[in-house]
């Protein structure tokens, strides 16, 4: 892929560029082959490759610049570099980042300048959601205090009017001069604080501070391999712990296709919850409750144990009492997708009863090392 960005080192975060794409693919997957030798596992399917260009659905923009020349990307060196038409977004992405820029200049949302802490408006969020009707958007401004609210209350629907499908629209509030993105308040300015993403036919909802995959093709047959590679087992009760908006349990329960089966999902994030809450509700699936609770102190406290957990945790990993718990009381499954092989691997070496019976590598950030992970473990049978 072609970047003038990288080749001009004004932006270098697709440190990985330079190799053709399969290479990229080889060398992952020769990484993945080596970190998980010791475990044994029985099945190593070939990498899911990405999309090279457009694959972004979600685009965080520092605004630099002036409030006569905004500018929506990142800081190199002294230079405020605009990634409007950065080859990671869509066509239509890369036009909404356009309007929104032109919006800040025409409404004189003042940009925060970090060095002399002042200033206004830090970050803008944009995130693309693609469903059978159309394309769908969500944009979130980021700003130091309150200062601007009524301003943009009283002219964002010039926004809607010029982005086709802007369903959702917020304003968030940092006031701290940190290197934090988002802030605890959430102001949503449109009628709904939810936009929706259809996968595999299921109805999926983000809200503002809900964490969602940013590569919505790879996520996409990320949910339907783990769903494909459970549906045959005797499985009556799943905990979907760190289940974010709900995808990988609301997948397996619907092509288990059985109405009986009892999901449980576990995540800290309540806008998360109301998510996967929303989309359980329209598939009209009635053994299903999702809690907005810690997952490890979640599963500890409970004496009945599912059959099948899925594990979807942040980079740090699961974590030593997590696994040393299900290590202990044993599910017959445990269906894990990780964004850190390293960490993976830490909570792998928790569980000596089960065996790595499958494994799938999925590029879900090309042009980079990193890389997402789905294992499948199953119990181990006593000799």
């Amino acid at each position: 892929m072609q970047c003038r960005y990288y080749q001009q080192q004004k932006c270098l975060s697709c440190h990985w560029i330079n190799y053709p794409y399969q290479t990229q693919l080889e060398k992952k997957q020769q990484q993945l082959l080596q970190q998980l030798a010791d475990f044994n596992p029985q099945q190593i399917a070939a990498p899911f490759a990405s999309d090279e260009l457009a694959f972004r659905n979600k685009a965080k923009m520092a605004v630099l610049g002036t409030v006569e020349k905004p500018v929506l990307g990142i800081q190199t060196g002294n230079e405020a570099v605009d990634l409007c038409d950065c080859p990671l977004y869509s066509n239509s992405m890369q036009n909404v980042l356009k309007i929104v820029r032109t919006y800040i200049r025409k409404q004189g949302l003042v940009p925060y300048n970090i060095n002399k802490r002042k200033g206004e408006l830090k970050f803008i969020i944009v995130t693309e959601s693609t469903n059978q009707e159309a394309k769908q958007f969500m944009l979130r401004l980021v700003l130091k205090s309150h200062k601007l609210v009524d301003k943009i209350q009283n002219s964002f629907k010039q926004l809607q009017d010029k982005i086709h499908n802007l369903t959702v629209v917020s304003i968030n509030i940092q006031p701290n001069h940190a290197a934090i993105l988002e802030g605890d308040e959430e102001i949503v300015l449109t009628n709904t604080p939810f936009l929706p993403i259809s996968l595999n036919q299921i109805s999926l909802y983000i809200k503002p501070k809900s964490f969602f995959q940013t590569n919505t093709r790879v996520a996409e047959n990320l949910y339907k391999t783990a769903s494909n590679w459970i549906k045959n087992f005797p499985i009556h009760a799943i905990w979907d712990l760190f289940c974010g908006v709900g995808g990988f349990g609301l997948h397996c329960v619907h092509n288990l296709s059985k109405r009986s089966v009892e999901l449980t999902g576990i995540e800290i994030s309540s806008d998360a919850i109301a998510c996967a809450t929303k989309s359980a509700d329209k598939l009209g699936f009635k053994h299903l409750s999702f809690k907005s609770l810690d997952a490890t102190q979640y599963a500890i406290a409970q004496q009945a144990i599912p059959d099948l957990v899925l594990l979807n945790p942040p980079r740090r990993g699961a974590g030593t009492a997590l696994m040393q718990y299900l290590e202990q009381v044993q599910p017959n499954y445990i269906l894990y997708s990780s964004c850190n092989l390293h960490t993976l691997v830490d909570d792998l070496k928790m569980l000596p009863n089960y065996q790595l019976t499958k494994v799938q590598l999925f590029d879900m950030f090309p042009h980079t090392a990193h890389m997402e992970v789905l294992v499948l473990l199953t119990k181990k049978q006593p000799n």
